[in-house]
């Protein structure tokens, strides 16, 4: 069993920067694929990023490509997303999830096992 808790949320002005993280406990975290999803209020979740198991892959949604940056540390049992330029279409609570497969596309939100609880971000002009 693998359980996620992401901290690292808050307020923020436009342009400004956040990084979240997404700390795991079990044994099977560093063979697992890590997502971070995103849900505004009134729409849909959404994918924001990946990082396969291996580190050496990350994927990120159009949105968000060039501004946020994915990354893992399996010292410590924990994914990143540092957000850069924040923009107010940003706010959403930020959820983080872990999947063992491998060859399904990233952002197809119905592959993964394992969700954290999220953590809200709020952008502010």
């Amino acid at each position: 069993q693998v359980q996620l808790v992401e901290s690292g949320g808050g307020l923020v002005q436009a342009g400004g920067s956040l990084k979240l993280s997404c700390a795991a406990s079990g044994r099977t975290f560093s063979t697992l694929r890590v997502s971070w999803f995103r849900q505004a209020p009134g729409k849909e979740r959404e994918f924001v990023a990946a990082v396969n198991w291996r580190a050496d892959r990350t994927y990120y949604a159009d949105s968000v490509k060039g501004r946020f940056t994915i990354s893992r540390d399996g010292a410590k049992n924990t994914v990143y997303l540092q957000m850069m330029s924040l923009k107010l279409d940003d706010t959403a609570v930020y959820y983080c999830a872990a999947t063992s497969q491998r060859l399904l596309p990233p952002a197809a939100g119905a592959q993964y096992d394992y969700w954290g609880q999220g953590t809200q971000v709020t952008v502010s002009s």
